[in-house]
């Protein structure tokens, strides 16, 4: 690593992954994977190009464009693409890195890779979106397909890019090809994908409570962070499983509700509507029963029994992870990659080592999250047999993969981390450890290393 150019997130994760590995009896019993953790660690393919495209003024704009094709040994490559102004090399590294781990711990047949633009689609008229969108797919289009790579949204492109995304590689191309998931439902997309990561996110936490014999999301307090796609769905669900939600938030500040109130389904769906014309909570209207904080993410401000940060990476600070231990929060569960700084992470397992009885419990996104790309996994099996499944079959499939991710996170973290050192395994470590030795040993099968 050391090598390389400073790449701040992207050593992050690296650092994250290797560290779990590196603390556990993994490399004691195969030695040898101290040779694949770097292979894998090397992306197979990097494409960057330059994207002009026209704004509404006739006038030229310009913007860099990447696809980083991260690892193929378990399939074609798979993640997002993002369009906002702080894609760098760096960001896109260390989410596809994250990609390969939590596409193995979904049990299904993909690789890892992550793309996008320093695109900003903020003061964009829909016009300019479109037009970057085509610019953006025609050098892209070069380079994906089917059995190829298969991106899908991620920040800045939603349904609506995706669909604008599709028409330019149909055009380029020639070809009707499952190439992107998050399509539309009459044209190759599958039902319940927009929900997918926030269910599949509480899906996760409620084994999580179960195993701690702590019943369901029935009664439990919940804070949320973030008031995207995963947030609203998130909230959503743990609402339906009778949970009280008491936060939401933007890059502006946090929503929390007041003593005795919560969020309730049509508060959430309210905040949806202005996400989609792309204002800030502050333009959410509600009566007293929530206080604005400003400039302020609602860690510090809640006493709940459930975190779920569901905004963007590094959103829990170590401050924040031990205000939220303080309030004796017990599960937390990243609903955005990498929510949790190091430094908060660390905070929560040394928590976890050392009180039994209340312990805080955390997941890592790479398996909590994992939702949102099984079902874009289920909607690429969709796509080859031309068929299209129920809500109730999808969402049965994705409650499935959850449980999977949970339970092979939760013995993994057994056989390979010491058995006593608390009474909740690390999830963390087993997570990182099971979804790398699944693409270790697909990689040593294929000759990538020996």
């Amino acid at each position: 690593m050391s090598n390389l150019p400073s790449e701040p997130e992207f050593e992050q994760a690296y650092a994250e992954l290797a560290s779990t590995l590196e603390n556990s009896t993994l490399f004691e019993a195969h030695p040898e994977y101290k040779t694949a953790l770097k292979i894998v660690s090397v992306p197979e393919r990097i494409i960057q190009f330059r994207i002009v495209w026209e704004d509404d003024k006739g006038q030229p704009q310009l913007n860099r464009g990447y696809r980083v094709q991260f690892n193929s040994a378990l399939g074609p490559y798979k993640g997002g693409l993002r369009f906002h102004p702080t894609v760098n090399l760096s960001v896109l590294k260390f989410l596809g890195f994250e990609q390969i781990f939590k596409n193995a711990l979904t049990g299904l047949n993909i690789g890892g890779g992550k793309g996008g633009a320093d695109f900003d689609p903020k003061g964009k008229s829909d016009n300019e979106i479109r037009k970057f969108c085509c610019a953006f797919m025609r050098e892209l289009s070069k380079h994906i397909g089917a059995d190829t790579d298969v991106p899908a949204g991620d920040i800045g492109v939603s349904g609506r890019e995706i669909g604008w995304l599709f028409g330019a590689y149909r055009a380029e191309r020639n070809k009707w090809e499952g190439v992107l998931t998050g399509k539309g439902g009459s044209w190759g997309g599958s039902l319940i994908r927009p929900e997918a990561t926030g269910f599949g996110l509480v899906y996760y936490v409620n084994h999580m409570i179960r195993y701690a014999g702590q019943g369901t999301f029935e009664g439990k307090t919940v804070a949320i962070s973030g008031s995207g796609n995963v947030a609203q769905y998130a909230a959503l669900k743990a609402i339906e499983l009778g949970a009280t939600v008491v936060s939401l938030s933007d890059s502006t500040g946090s929503i929390v509700a007041s003593s005795g109130s919560s969020f309730s389904p049509a508060d959430v769906q309210a905040i949806a509507a202005l996400k989609v014309k792309r204002q800030a909570l502050t333009d959410f209207k509600s009566d007293t029963k929530f206080e604005y904080k400003d400039g302020a993410r609602p860690w510090m401000h809640v006493k709940v029994d459930v975190a779920l940060p569901c905004a963007t990476q590094n959103e829990v600070s170590k401050e924040e992870a031990e205000a939220l231990i303080a309030s004796g929060a017990r599960f937390i569960a990243e609903g955005s990659n990498m929510g949790c700084t190091q430094e908060a992470i660390d905070a929560f397992e040394a928590h976890r080592k050392s009180n039994k009885d209340k312990a805080i419990w955390y997941a890592p996104g790479k398996a909590a999250n994992a939702g949102g790309v099984a079902v874009s996994g289920l909607e690429m099996a969709q796509n080859s047999q031309r068929i299209s499944w129920t809500s109730e079959e999808v969402d049965e499939k994705l409650k499935a993969i959850m449980e999977e991710a949970f339970k092979n996170g939760l013995e993994t973290a057994k056989k390979y981390v010491a058995p006593k050192e608390a009474e909740f395994p690390s999830l963390v470590a087993g997570s990182n450890i099971a979804g790398f030795v699944k693409v270790a040993a697909a990689m040593h099968d294929q000759g990538d290393w020996w």
